[in-house]
């Protein structure tokens, strides 16, 4: 099974604001909600997470041997990072809503995000058959790993929601993936 988790809270998750490639740590809730996570999954066959460090100190709590994969790092919104969601144009964000090659300045498209993440998601495929393979993402990477998995296009970012150390999991099938869980909470 390929079972995605999102990171544990920071503090720009606590003040809805735009996170991106910041390296931010866990908060105090996050570190809660990453022990949780670790101790209802168990102790998986392979860990992978971001290199970004709310990714690898969530992946920290499975104890577990890990593996740092760039693919799965969170999408860039360059000029946009660290500002509130409220703050960015409403202008930019139909843009962004409508279109996957929109570009944020500095930043990295929707589309770009999706086929690095494909990528992952295609390498891991087969090694899901057999084991636990658990990745530590965020809400981006995870999103278009669903869309992978569910053969639709990425724009369903837009109209899916997943919480702060929330778990999907992605059953690996002669056929292909298969969406098997979305948004669970495990904390």
């Amino acid at each position: 099974m390929l079972i995605l988790v999102r990171h544990g809270r920071t503090e720009a998750n606590a003040q809805a604001r735009l996170q991106g490639r910041l390296d931010l740590p866990l908060d105090e809730v996050g570190q809660r909600q990453a022990a949780s996570i670790a101790e209802r999954l168990g102790r998986p066959d392979v860990l992978i997470a971001s290199p970004l460090l709310r990714a690898r100190q969530t992946a920290e709590y499975f104890d577990t041997e890990l593996t740092i994969d760039d693919r799965w790092v969170e999408i860039s919104y360059g000029a946009y990072e660290g500002l509130p969601f409220d703050e960015v144009a409403s202008e930019t964000w139909d843009r962004w809503h409508g279109d996957i090659h929109f570009c944020p300045p500095d930043g990295e498209s929707l589309f770009t995000l999706g086929e690095r993440v494909v990528d992952a998601c295609e390498s891991l495929l087969a090694e899901s058959r057999d084991h636990d393979v658990v990745v530590v993402t965020h809400v981006s990477p995870m999103k278009a790993a669903v869309a992978w998995a569910l053969g639709v296009d990425l724009n369903i970012s837009w109209r899916s929601h997943l919480d702060h150390a929330s778990v999907c999991r992605v059953k690996s099938t002669p056929r292909g993936p298969s969406l098997v869980s979305f948004n669970e909470r495990l904390w």
